[in-house]
């Protein structure tokens, strides 16, 4: 099979108002993708994997794999238009969850020490759950990435690891990529996690895959979970529970990796963007095979709180992840404040929910929300300007930002800057507004939904490409 590449998409682009009426399937789900891969990888045999998302941050995991010795074999899969259910054996069944233009294929191990600089391009993801893996491989590993991903944070997956025995250094007084970990034998730890971050949980239970004892990670508050549930359907021991006061408690026994099919199911991210449009006044429409992990459903909850109505009908499950078939429709949004876990749970989707929130009635207001500082731009601080752009008046704010409600875009142009939510935000404007909307830096959805533009025209949006 082909090496997995990923699906460009053009730079500049015209998004035109437009009602939406349809079905539409979104790409696999990337950080499922990545741990499919990755954690597949650590099996000392060939598994089948499937409905992996062809997107760049999925290309760029499997260079690095690759890299480290693994072999990974994916190719497009086009027997995704059947959506009669989901597999809950064991996953095999790529057809009943996955996006046309998703891939499958294989991956084996072992990995070893790479044999070059494992670029993680924009990966924010790719970098940090590689790095707990490296951190139990014998010998030197350097991460690194583009120019946005070398501004982004490691530091905070660098101390768990130090303090299992991994000796790490980095840029910026140890602050920034490129990393550089030597790796080898690892202690076990109880690691208290500052923030509830699933990233830099799963790279210490990775770790803790070649630590000699049992890992445990508490966090400040539940985050996703998709590391836990993928290493429990491959047979790892992993307890999961909640204290009085909400902290999680992740507890992980070393142990084989069963070899098993993975799939991969779709994903909620991408989902919002529709979601989005449909509540706040697009049209109606209608999402299969999604991935319904309560800690990805934070979009649902959030539409919820303001009064939208979204559709979730359970379809089963896959490779240990829920999966549901969800729709909206137009509905009067009240507007709603979000704060705690609900912000935790919609992290990825709080820039697009910035849309719900000027068209409702009070507005949306989002608080405890200072990671979207350090994503792959200073995601209160580009979405402001992005919204403004089209005419929505924004309040930015440390943690988060507030949207007046009654508002409508306006025709404008937003620059993405290098962000793919961004640039799929603004093109949801175009299609909630009153005039076009010209996106520059478009490009940057090749991230994780390279198949956007072709996924709106088919809901019946209007496209002009200005610049392929």
């Amino acid at each position: 099979m082909a090496a997995a590449t990923s699906i460009s998409a053009p730079d500049r682009v015209r998004i035109h108002p437009a009602t939406l009426r349809g079905e539409v399937r979104v790409p696999g789900d990337k950080s499922l993708s990545h741990r499919a891969l990755l954690v597949g990888a650590l099996i000392g045999e060939r598994i089948a994997v499937s409905g992996v998302a062809p997107s760049g941050d999925v290309a760029s995991m499997a260079a690095c794999l690759r890299r480290l010795g693994a072999e990974v074999a994916l190719a497009p899969a086009w027997k995704a238009e059947d959506a009669d259910g989901a597999d809950g054996a064991d996953g095999a069944d790529e057809g009943r969850v996955a996006a046309p233009g998703s891939l499958a294929g294989t991956v084996r191990g072992p990995l070893v020490e790479p044999s070059d600089v494992l670029d993680c391009g924009n990966s924010g993801t790719a970098l940090r759950l590689l790095a707990g893996v490296v951190a139990g491989i014998d010998g030197i590993s350097v991460l690194t990435g583009d120019a946005s991903l070398r501004r982004r944070p490691v530091d905070r997956v660098a101390a768990p690891l130090r303090a299992m025995g991994a000796h790490l250094d980095a840029r910026d007084g140890g602050r920034r990529p490129p990393l550089v970990v030597r790796g080898g034998r690892l202690t076990a730890i109880a690691y208290d996690s500052p923030v509830p971050s699933a990233q830099v949980k799963s790279c210490v239970l990775l770790a803790g895959l070649a630590a000699d004892g049992q890992t445990t990670v508490r966090s400040p508050l539940v985050s996703r979970d998709h590391t836990e549930r993928l290493l429990g359907y491959l047979g790892v021991a992993v307890a999961r529970s909640e204290e009085a006061d909400g902290r999680e408690v992740v507890r992980l026994t070393p142990g084989p990796l069963r070899p098993r099919p993975i799939a991969v199911s779709g994903d909620p991210s991408s989902a919002a963007f529709w979601l989005v449009a449909a509540a706040a006044g697009a049209g109606e429409v209608r999402i299969p095979g999604v991935c319904a992990n309560p800690t990805r459903l934070g979009v649902v909850a959030a539409l919820t709180a303001m009064g939208g109505e979204v559709a979730v009908e359970a379809r089963g499950e896959v490779a240990g992840e829920p999966v549901a078939d969800l729709a909206a429709a137009p509905v009067a949004l009240t507007g709603a404040e979000l704060a705690g876990r609900t912000v935790v749970d919609a992290i990825d989707e709080l820039p697009v929910l910035a849309l719900a929130g000027a068209a409702s009635r009070d507005g949306l207001v989002v608080r405890d929300a200072a990671e979207l500082r350090v994503k792959e731009s200073d995601r209160i601080a580009t979405l402001a300007a992005a919204l403004r752009a089209v005419g929505l008046e924004i309040d930015e704010r440390p943690d988060g930002y507030r949207v007046p409600g009654g508002q409508r875009p306006g025709p404008g142009t937003v620059h993405a800057h290098g962000d793919h939510r961004i640039a799929m935000t603004a093109a949801i404007a175009g299609v909630l507004g009153t005039g076009p909307v010209e996106v520059t830096g478009f490009a940057a959805v090749a991230t994780s939904y390279p198949t956007f533009l072709r996924d709106l025209v088919r809901l019946g949006g209007t496209v002009e490409v200005l610049d392929a």
